[in-house]
């Protein structure tokens, strides 16, 4: 296994490329010798990728790296993590952001940044609360708005814009005079484990779950003093009281070494990763630190650590942190959970109108026809993403539990059914103006009927395989 490199990397993505920019920017200036690397993949039709590094005063590098396989996304693949390991052997840059192009998707690169046995602390994705719907309603190919990373890639810009949204766990978002509530809720509910910090001013909304941040921060703070800021001696500060509501406690802080660690929301516990045994509080024989350093709502955020594999399995349709039932400022949040499955022919032909009734809906379901596959439903801009996510656990023999991740094993426990096991209907569908009674009797009906149910799994496979052309059986 790699050794994480002492060098932190936060990942800034996201498809609002003004929103992204001020973030970047915001970093850049409050963080005394961080860097920004960034691939520009709008250059790909030409055979290359350009690579700019820059640091608050422009441009400090720049390069091209050639395409891989003729997919602009893999040439930075194969370009990041070395350009990321010769600023980590050089010394000096005490912070590298990521800045990722437009439709670069932040889950896959901060696998790749991890795998490269570099350390991500953070990953930011910034968005405009006033383009929040719009960028959700657009069905358009990526290809057809220049957006591509590659010949191959047929996403559009809803299901690009949703995923960066709802991988990443602190949201940058921008001021905007054209936002209202509608869409500030719209955000909310899309996302509500998030931690949104306004670029440019102080925290807002969002639990305070991140944990208790990088373990090497303690030290990493010590090293900004040595660099200071222009005009302000001293201006970077920890808050005395590291507890304070919305700033997530650092190392060394004012915590008792007593108090047990709890794991948060990203899989940490004691600011380390679950299970690494690594306490970054002092001992009590020894003095907090006391620094002289005070990061911005923003840079506490990008380096407040960042587990890949708990991210992962965030997503993840059998275990994935769905939202919960709401509703306020004209959004509702609908969460159906039902224990029959559905009969494919009524609900292939519900498609439609389930798919455009809300914004946003996601979730796992169980299809009569194929009672022992777990399907993930992904829809945003009037598509909708049907793929089978491996079988249910309550179809596997006892043996194979032993191979299921435990976070899988445990997701499946708390929704545990006596007779059909973790096989459920489990969706969400989030969006203005929703009309929850109309969506849920066009659900209901999709269902098979208590005739069909008591027929038994036998009779469920005979039923017409409406869904076999969109699993590709």
């Amino acid at each position: 296994m790699a050794v994480p490199s002492a060098l932190p990397v936060v990942i800034v993505g996201g498809l609002h490329a003004d929103a992204r920019k001020a973030a970047v920017a915001q970093l850049l200036a409050d963080v005394p010798g961080s860097v920004v690397l960034h691939h520009d993949l709008a250059t790909a039709t030409a055979g290359t990728v350009v690579r700019t590094i820059r640091d608050a005063t422009g441009i400090v590098d720049a390069g091209e790296a050639p395409l891989v396989n003729d997919c602009a996304c893999c040439a930075l693949r194969e370009d990041l993590v070395p350009e990321l390991r010769r600023l980590a052997d050089a010394g000096g840059t005490r912070l590298a952001v990521v800045e990722l192009w437009d439709s670069v998707e932040p889950k896959a690169m901060a696998e790749v940044v991890t795998a490269g046995g570099l350390t991500v602390t953070g990953v930011i994705t910034a968005v405009d609360p006033a383009l929040i719907l719009p960028y959700l309603g657009n069905g358009d190919d990526l290809a057809e708005r220049g957006l591509a990373a590659a010949t191959t890639d047929q996403r559009t810009v809803a299901d690009t814009f949703a995923r960066q949204l709802e991988y990443a766990p602190v949201l940058a978002v921008a001021p905007s005079p054209e936002a209202d509530e509608e869409d500030r809720e719209l955000l909310a509910q899309l996302h509500p484990t998030a931690r949104q910090v306004p670029i440019g001013q102080g925290e807002v909304g969002g639990p305070n779950a991140l944990g208790e941040g990088w373990p090497g921060m303690a030290d990493w703070l010590d090293s900004l003093g040595d660099l200071g800021m222009p005009g302000t001696p001293g201006a970077l500060r920890v808050p005395d009281s590291l507890g304070e509501p919305g700033v997530p406690t650092l190392p060394g802080g004012s915590d008792s070494p007593n108090t047990p660690n709890t794991p948060n929301t990203l899989g940490f516990a004691g600011g380390g990763p679950v299970g690494s045994g690594r306490d970054p509080r002092p001992h009590s024989n020894q003095q907090p630190h006391s620094h002289p350093h005070r990061l911005s709502p923003l840079a506490q955020a990008a380096l407040v650590g960042f587990d890949v594999e708990a991210a992962d399995a965030a997503q993840h349709p059998a275990c994935a942190l769905l939202p919960a039932e709401a509703d306020a400022h004209g959004v509702s949040t609908l969460v159906w959970h039902r224990r029959r499955p559905f009969h494919p022919e009524r609900l292939y032909e519900a498609l439609e109108d389930i798919t455009c009734a809300a914004a946003r809906s996601r979730g796992r379901f169980w299809l009569a026809d194929h009672p022992d596959t777990l399907l993930h439903w992904d829809a945003a801009g009037g598509a909708l993403c049907v793929e089978s996510a491996g079988p249910w656990l309550a179809s596997l023999p006892d043996a194979a539990w032993d191979m299921v991740p435990p976070v899988r094993r445990a997701a499946a426990a708390m929704d545990w059914h006596p007779e059909h096991g973790d096989c459920c209907q489990h969706l969400v569908f989030t969006s203005p103006g929703l009309d929850r009674d109309g969506l849920e009797r066009l659900l209901e009906s999709c269902l098979l009927t208590d005739a069909e149910y008591a027929a038994g799994r036998a009779a469920w496979k005979r039923l017409p395989p409406a869904f076999d052309t969109l699993l590709e059986v």
